[in-house]
């Protein structure tokens, strides 16, 4: 078995947009180095001052170095047929494995991450990065975050591993049946065995516990692992995969509540890789006012936070015909609610709808009234209804109530629960924010199953 440890310079943190300016590969026999290369490359881009600074790489250094595309077969036939072994296998592995397919190369080789391994064979430290280990462990690093020297460090590492590992730890790592290989380098394969295969929200934390992503699953266990597969190369998974040192999760009873509870969570936590429902905001709203005369005066306007809202829509053309029912239904002023906009009386008073509110022949006090009953009236024409399904035990099932149109919060219930009404279920679940998107997962989902749909 030969293993190719190897290390790189780069004039960035991901591989899509930055370039190799130095490798280093050495051909390992399980024993000691037996084959060794090693090479400055013109990255084809500046490098950054800091990162100069860092390796000592400058840009004169690289200017008559080869390009990668003149050693990417001699690389490549290196590194094609041995277990790729590298301090952080995964950032270098991304590098090589992208410039390698610019020039034509599909490389498909084992991993073995040294940090991931010394956290098993050398527990207990308080650092695992390559220079602090490697001095906890008498190793000397001579050019340090340089190719070569770093290189040797980390096979003197391997040789101190494979001689560590009585039982046969990176066996089991190199076997297809494990995953080991592809986890983040602080993440431990503990904290995926304990994942389970149900519906369910799961949390990644960075070292200092912060969340920094929330994601929803059918499987738990199946939907985490797809993080880590694939060889993305952004900069956005890089980082992504770097910041990941443990898991939780929270089983759910349905995949519709994963996906609310999913929502949200993001909105509570606000993590620094969730995007796109960070995005999503409310786009309409119905409001109610009083002007300057004493008219309560209805409207719809774009939706604005902390501004009591009676309803929100998604489109205006959902609020404006809600709008016009009320203003059907209760004789209210076309003018006043912002239907016509003209300075003219509203058609409905010259057809006899509209009582004069517009004009001033009806007193604020009068109008006001049928604003009333109006707002009342929507009240009662939005549906409060439960949505009940299966709970994460077979002792329970779960509920979601939706109560005058809005989302009021989800939980569990015995199956010997009478649902008498929706106060005796806001006693039992868990209030949540409403919104649109919220509400549209439950549309679709009782369109579908319309059975699990309980009008109350």
């Amino acid at each position: 078995m030969l293993y190719a440890v190897v290390d790189i310079e780069t004039t960035g943190g991901f591989a899509s947009g930055n370039g190799i300016t130095e490798i280093s590969i050495l051909v390992h026999d399980g024993r000691e180095v037996v084959e060794a290369y090693e090479t400055l490359i013109n990255p084809g881009q500046e490098i950054p001052a800091y990162i100069e600074t860092l390796t000592g790489i400058s840009n004169e250094m690289v200017v008559t170095a080869p390009l990668f595309g003149a050693v990417a077969a001699e690389i490549y036939a290196m590194l094609h047929d041995k277990i790729f072994v590298a301090h952080n296998v995964n950032f270098d592995f991304s590098f090589i494995k992208h410039h390698l397919s610019l020039s034509g190369y599909d490389l498909r080789c084992k991993k073995l991450c040294t940090v991931r391994l010394s956290r098993k064979l050398f527990p207990g430290y308080s650092s695992y990065s390559l220079g602090k280990l490697c001095n906890a462990l008498n190793i000397a690093i001579h050019d340090r975050h340089r190719a070569g020297g770093d290189a040797r460090a980390t096979a003197e590492l391997l040789t101190l591993l494979l001689k560590t590992d009585l039982e046969g730890i990176i066996v089991q790592t190199l076997s297809r049946a494990s995953k080991e290989q592809v986890l983040p380098p602080h993440l431990s394969r503990t904290q995926i065995d304990k994942l389970p295969q149900v519906p369910g929200v799961y949390y990644f934390r960075d070292q200092k516990g912060i969340v920094v992503y929330v994601g929803k699953a059918k499987n738990i266990l199946k939907r985490v692992c797809s993080h880590f597969t694939g060889n993305n190369s952004g900069k956005q998974r890089q980082e992504f995969l770097k910041n990941i040192h443990s898991i939780d999760f929270e089983i759910c009873g349905t995949e519709l509540m994963a996906f609310i509870l999913e929502a949200a969570e993001i909105k509570r936590l606000w993590p620094e890789n969730n995007r796109a429902l960070k995005r999503y905001e409310q786009k309409y709203g119905l409001y109610v006012f009083e002007d300057q005369k004493g008219y309560m005066r209805l409207g719809i306007d774009t939706y604005k936070k902390r501004v009591p809202v009676l309803y929100s829509f998604n489109s205006l053309l959902e609020g404006h015909n809600l709008l016009r029912r009320l203003i059907k239904e209760h004789k209210l002023c076309e003018k006043l609610c912002f239907i016509q906009k003209n300075r003219d009386a509203c058609t409905g008073h010259n057809e006899g709808k509209c009582s004069g509110a517009c004009l001033g022949k009806e007193s604020a006090a009068s109008y006001n009234v049928r604003v009333k009953y109006a707002i009342e009236y929507l009240s009662s024409i939005l549906p409060t209804f439960a949505v009940i399904d299966k709970g994460r035990t077979e002792e329970e099932q779960s509920c979601l109530l939706v109560e005058q149109g809005k989302f009021y919060g989800m939980g569990y219930i015995s199956y010997h629960t009478d649902i008498a009404g929706p106060e005796m279920l806001k006693s039992v679940l868990q209030p949540y924010p409403s919104d649109d998107y919220i509400l549209n997962l439950i549309s679709s989902h009782t369109t579908q199953f319309p059975q699990k749909k309980i009008a109350i």
